[in-house]
């Protein structure tokens, strides 16, 4: 089997900022309440005229700089994404056409939060079998179009933005990605969803003027679980890899609820100072909130040569998931 590395990243946020000052004056909420209970203080709003796949291909463009890898190089590529341009086509595809890429193959994945994690795997195992030598693989997120911003529970919590890695065969034998653990339980879906818009409950004027096609969430429900499953997760690929919590040198978790976090931190059994948090900068960006992090704590020197990552994310499907990424790009 090919060993496989991180060869570059690259992420995009749109310039526009939603503070919590301003959500005080559109729903009933507060900055102190909103910050208490989240940690987060603003996020990023994409403009009308930008979707997914925008912001996405920015992203990819970066990383690909980042890696040294032109259009031609890139064998496949992947979309983790809950907010896609269309129905159909893919997103990948349209970012596919929008950076140049040659007829290789390209598709989304759906597993919401943990849609990196997910599909960082799945290019893991292309390029280990031969399929792929080099793969782009991309999470982004377009949440404020699916955010009800009538809705004080759920609008304080989510932002746009896009992440992506490089992902290729190391040619000097650095197995840069050590593993990965994936599950999903979907006896859970009613807790986080998107009731309308799918099949099962096609738009129309009631489903328009029920508010529908909005990301609806059971909080409460999902805390308890949320920090389980990611505790869990992390657990089985450090075991799984034969090494100890300790050898962990960063872990990046997904950006959903700072409580969150430190309960995974304390439930894993590591200090607050190995943990990457960006999120009260841009709140709980959905599949693009790992990658995002990832590309900000290497650009800022968190993350060396050498070093072991742990990601871990949870969410709707319900999915969870971990990676075990050792860092270097030779």
């Amino acid at each position: 089997m090919n060993k496989v590395m991180i060869a570059g990243t690259g992420s995009y946020l749109p310039e526009k900022i939603l503070t919590n000052a301003d959500l005080e004056r559109m729903v009933e909420t507060s900055d102190e309440w909103i910050i208490t209970r989240t940690g987060i203080r603003e996020r990023r709003i994409c403009p009308p005229e930008m979707a997914t796949s925008d912001l996405a291909t920015e992203a990819a463009k970066r990383a690909m700089a980042d890696a040294g890898v032109t259009a031609a190089d890139i064998d496949g590529l992947i979309c983790a994404t809950i907010t896609p341009d269309k129905q159909f086509p893919s997103t990948a595809c349209l970012i596919q056409n929008n950076l140049e890429l040659p007829p290789v193959p390209c598709f989304d994945i759906s597993a919401a939060c943990s849609g990196f994690i997910y599909a960082l795997e799945i290019a893991r195992n292309f390029i280990r079998n031969g399929t792929c030598g080099t793969m782009l693989v991309i999470a982004a997120e377009t949440m404020s179009r699916v955010t009800d911003y009538t809705d004080r529970s759920t609008c304080i919590l989510l932002g746009d933005g896009a992440g992506a890695a490089v992902v290729r065969r190391s040619e000097r034998g650095h197995d840069g990605i050590l593993g990965s653990h994936l599950a999903a339980a979907g006896k859970y879906a009613g807790l986080l969803h998107m009731p309308a818009g799918g099949s099962r409950m096609p738009a129309s004027r009631e489903t328009v003027e029920k508010r529908l096609h909005f990301m609806k969430m059971e909080g409460a429900a999902l805390f308890k679980i949320a920090v389980q499953s990611m505790v869990d997760a992390a657990s089985i690929i450090i075991r799984k890899a034969g090494l100890k919590i300790e050898d962990v040198s960063l872990v990046i978790p997904h950006q959903a609820n700072l409580r969150i976090i430190n309960s995974v931190m304390s439930g894993i059994g590591l200090p607050p100072e190995k943990v990457f948090v960006n999120i009260e900068k841009y709140g709980n960006m959905s599949a693009a909130c790992i990658p995002i992090a990832l590309d900000e704590a290497v650009r800022s020197g968190r993350v060396k040569p050498g070093d072991i990552i742990l990601t871990v994310a949870f969410g709707a499907g319900l999915t969870w998931g971990a990676n075990l990424i050792r860092w270097g790009k030779t």
